[in-house]
């Protein structure tokens, strides 16, 4: 009797762990933690409110009275931003002597007082000018000064808190400059740095 049981039990063990062994051998699964990437941060934007001051370098172009005068330009300048949110408000003083000269005509300085306009990109100011322009010229050997008015764009990038460099394109108008029957105008390109307080 002993003899059958055992190969009874043996075999019934068999047939009692076979389906477990059917679908053959697995890895153990394993969990993978999961990786919450961390919250982006916005970046804070620019606050151009405050005082600056600066230099500029450029080109300059005459028409009318100064047609074919084409030289360099270079000058200082000083203005205050009101930052809004998006919009950004100010006011600046430039004075820019000027190398424009054809024949006995020449552009020798130009100051202008400006009302810039713009929209607030984060690091870079976009803006526009308007306002006022102060020209002293030689037209025909005769020495001539007059007010008129000056419209463009610029562009001022942050390259630090209290460090900008930028650009402006401004047209300049004098309507009959100075009673000397002749019109001016000069289109400059002036190259930015500015100091931020």
């Amino acid at each position: 009797m002993k003899r059958i049981a055992t190969p009874a039990l043996a075999l019934a063990a068999f047939a009692l762990t076979a389906p477990a062994f059917a679908g053959g051998y697995s890895e153990p699964v394993v969990e993978q933690p999961v990786i919450t990437p961390a919250p982006v941060m916005p970046v804070a934007g620019t606050d151009w409110t405050g005082g600056y001051v600066g230099a500029t370098i450029g080109y300059g172009w005459g028409q009318d009275a100064l047609d074919d005068a084409d030289d360099m330009t270079y000058g200082v300048y000083g203005g205050y931003d009101y930052d809004f949110g998006n919009f950004v408000l100010g006011g600046e003083l430039e004075y820019n002597a000027t190398e424009m000269e054809e024949g006995n005509n020449s552009l020798d300085n130009l100051t202008r007082l400006k009302l810039r306009a713009g929209y607030d990109m984060g690091p870079a100011l976009v803006y526009g000018v308007v306002g006022a322009a102060y020209g002293e010229a030689d037209i025909n050997g005769a020495s001539y000064n007059d007010t008129g008015y000056v419209y463009g764009l610029g562009v001022d990038y942050a390259v630090s808190d209290n460090m900008t460099v930028g650009a402006e394109l401004l047209q300049n108008e004098f309507d009959e400059f100075d009673n000397s029957g002749e019109d001016l105008s000069a289109t400059t390109l002036g190259a930015r740095v500015s100091f931020r307080f």
